[in-house]
């Protein structure tokens, strides 16, 4: 998995696997959003388009529409993985 932060043009937060990228567009799957939660500072993950059909569909997004492509924090990337990878990985923790 190739996990990135994909800032759009519309302020939107994705976080995405980057599967190809060129000079005209990206190809991404499973492509996640950051929105706000309920509770002040808190934010959550909800998918990108919500009705799109079948998982790990790749999507060709025009690249004027991004503004950048960055690594996402560590928090981040274990949360996509558990959701996409299928496997559930333990946090990791340092033995004393």
């Amino acid at each position: 998995m190739n996990i990135k932060l994909i800032k759009m043009w519309t302020g939107e937060d994705v976080i995405a696997d980057l599967v190809k990228e060129t000079d005209d567009t990206i190809v991404i799957t499973n492509p996640i959003v950051v929105v706000p939660s309920g509770q002040q500072g808190q934010i959550g993950l909800a998918p990108w388009s919500p009705i799109l059909k079948g998982k790990d569909v790749e999507l060709e997004v025009t690249r004027r529409y991004v503004v950048y492509i960055n690594e996402p924090q560590e928090e981040f990337v274990s949360n996509y993985r558990q959701m996409f990878s299928g496997i559930a990985t333990p946090p990791k923790k340092l033995i004393l």
